[in-house]
């Protein structure tokens, strides 16, 4: 095949029998008429109406889509304010004591902020931003953890028509720097720290470092106190509590924007190499993760929501901020681990507050598999209505186990794929209409022309891996993509269709159904035997063994040797063995064939990750390589590497200076 995999080989697939949504829910669901997705072919582009009329405006939009080639514009002619939407409207309507957002740090301190009282704050810190020369389409870099000071400033340079640049507080001074320059920021809200499993992370300190090393003045730095110590504060810094107070009371006049006006830029993690940095808009953006809130997570004025993401990714900023503050739901934040300080956190969390419906990612989920069924089944999880995975593919076996465990069996599961790149959900089921197939993401969203293609641009016949491509515009485009732009990385496509097209960078299959099983980067694939599998094949089928939750291959890179080592860890109080190792083998082989079974089977506690929850692959490779793996920074958990390094030197008897 054109995309590196071999055309005959059989891979994991998502289960044929999907799962039909309770009856109960459907009864209830924001979206249960199966026409929808007729109707929004058949009407395509106006459809997007739909989404747009979940928004107040200021200025009715002439046409939803203009041009029929890039540059694209949605909402043409439209202006708005997005705090307008997330506050502003709920205030002035019967929402304003409404819960918006229940907090709950690590120390266990709580607060509440109905739809009033946020709207206050950042109203009078949006006064503060403005009295230290802020104004529209200047870019403020937010550097701070979970905590509900994040969403008021987004909001508030929202407010202001100013873009935000949210930069996640577990990267390094290097990287906020790196940030700071690449969007020519002149303004900081940080705090002077954060806890971490218990332990302070002095968060000002990285970020006075970044400040001395970018090439622009940082005119102005703004200090949350969140450790209640004696921060120091230096020229041009202001402490956060005194400015608000200074303008306490104080309202703030929206400022208009253009529905194509930048509302917030957001940089990618940078896994693979360097940040890219995506700008979103103010009208497309904002319409379609509200229409998607409403419609796939079901979303509603009289629901409480809980996200595992942290507000420094996209996932944050549209399923944690933007969208469920758009509806009017109320949002459970927390600061710091899901399993600190006790590994039943998440399902405290979800009982105390009876949560209507709970998102998380799949690395999360496996991590909660680990742990054991013991701890969700020692809380009253029955308010939950729906589920939700983001983040990467979800193998059939965390599917069921998030299912069974969590739902009880009784919540539909929307498996939702989607980037950085796209805004928000693309490829899911509606869950008060479709079936769900463990393991496949579900068809594309309705008005939404996601499909799985070869190298000539051909679609590709159900089950044959291919390219998974967007064909037409969506409202959640970036501005990069509205002018032209076809792929999220810097080379092109590998893949040749005339027309305007977005390439993803993600392998995919599609069934007789329509259905969408994402196969994972395009580019994360191994090489054996000058066979090039991909790395999700491999990895699904160890996974799908008893008492594995968590798995990742590579490949040895030397020309005198060939194969795969994996590396997989096990359930908690399981300890692997040999009996394990031949089940591993063994499921590879039926599922995959010979040529995929691993060289070498390592098992480990934990796999090196971002602090977005993604598999560093490079520090496995390097690893297994016997290569230097350089600087552990990024990695939430730098130590697993250090420990691996050990066990794989006394697994395969090498030594560090073997050749």
């Amino acid at each position: 095949m054109s995309n590196g995999r071999e055309s005959g080989t059989p891979e994991q697939s998502a289960e044929p029998s999907g799962r039909l949504p309770p009856t109960g829910f459907v009864e209830q669901a924001n979206a249960a008429d199966a026409s929808i997705y007729e109707t929004f072919e058949s009407t395509w582009p106006d459809c997007w109406e739909q989404a747009a009329d979940r928004l107040t405006w200021n200025d009715a939009y002439d046409t939803v889509l203009s041009g029929d080639g890039p540059p694209f514009e949605w909402f043409a002619g439209g202006t708005l304010n997005a705090s307008v939407n997330c506050l502003d409207r709920h205030v002035e309507g019967d929402g304003k004591n409404r819960v918006a957002i229940k907090w709950e740090s690590r120390t266990g301190e709580t607060r509440v902020y109905t739809y009033q009282d946020l709207s206050r704050e950042v109203n009078e810190f949006a006064a503060g931003l403005r009295e230290l020369g802020v104004e529209a389409d200047d870019v403020v870099t937010l550097y701070m953890p979970n905590i509900p000071e994040l969403p008021i400033a987004m909001l508030a340079c929202a407010r202001l028509g100013a873009p935000h640049n949210v930069v996640f507080a577990g990267l390094s001074a290097d990287a906020l720097a790196t940030r700071l320059e690449s969007a020519a920021s002149n303004y900081l809200v940080t705090c002077d720290g954060y806890y971490r499993r218990g332990n302070p992370i002095l968060l000002k300190r990285k970020a006075d470092d970044a400040r001395l090393t970018v090439d622009h003045d940082v005119r102005e730095t703004v200090v949350v106190d969140r450790l209640d110590g004696d921060t120091h504060l230096g020229a041009n810094q202001h402490d956060y509590h005194e400015l608000v107070e200074r303008h306490a009371g104080t309202v703030v006049d929206p400022v208009e924007r253009a529905a194509n006006d930048c509302l917030f830029l957001i940089h990618t993690s940078g896994t693979t190499g360097e940040p890219k940095k995506v700008k979103h808009t103010t009208g497309g953006y904002l319409a379609h993760v509200t229409w998607t809130t409403e419609t796939v997570l079901d979303l509603g004025p009289a629901d409480t929501y809980l996200s595992t993401a942290n507000i420094g990714w996209i996932s944050g900023h549209s399923y944690v901020v933007y969208g469920p503050l758009a509806v009017g739901s109320t949002v459970v934040m927390y600061e710091g681990a899901p399993d600190y300080p006790e590994k039943d956190r998440i399902w405290n969390l979800i009982e105390s507050n009876a949560v209507d419906v709970f998102y998380t990612a799949p690395t999360v989920i496996r991590s909660f598999m680990k742990w054991g069924a013991e701890y969700p089944d020692a809380h009253d999880l029955s308010s939950l209505r729906l589920l939700g995975t983001v983040g990467e593919p979800i193998n059939p076996r965390a599917w069921k186990w998030y299912y069974e465990h969590i739902g009880n069996e009784d919540c539909p599961i929307v498996d939702t794929w989607w980037q950085t790149e796209t805004g928000g959900m693309m490829v899911t089921t509606l869950p008060g209409i479709d079936e769900m197939k463990p393991g496949s993401a579900g068809r594309p969203i309705p008005g939404t022309d996601a499909q799985v293609v070869d190298g000539t641009g051909a679609a590709c016949a159900p089950d044959d891996p291919g390219y998974l491509v967007i064909r037409r515009p969506w409202p959640g485009m970036p501005l990069a993509l509205q002018r032209g732009r076809r792929w999220a990385d810097d080379h092109a496509a590998p893949v040749d269709i005339d027309g305007w097209f977005y390439f993803t960078g993600d392998g995919a299959k599609v069934d007789d159904d329509g259905y969408i099983t994402v196969l994972g980067r395009v580019d994360d694939v191994i090489n054996v035997s000058g066979h090039r599998l991909g790395t999700m094949e491999v990895e699904s089928a160890i996974v799908d063994v008893d008492h594995v939750v968590e798995a990742a291959v590579v490949s040895i890179d030397d020309p005198r040797e060939d194969g795969i080592y994996a590396y997989v860890t096990l359930e908690a109080g399981v300890t692997g063995d040999e009996a394990i190792r031949n089940h591993i083998v063994d499921r590879v082989r039926e599922r995959i064939g010979p040529i995929a079974i691993p060289e070498e089977i390592i098992f480990t506690p934990d796999l090196p990750k971002t602090r977005s929850g993604k598999i560093m692959r490079r520090f496995l490779e390097n690893i297994t390589n016997g290569e230097q793996f350089g600087d552990t920074s990024t990695l939430r958990n730098p130590e697993v590497v250090g420990e691996l390094e050990s066990i794989v030197r006394d697994r395969t008897g090498t030594s560090e200076d073997s050749e």
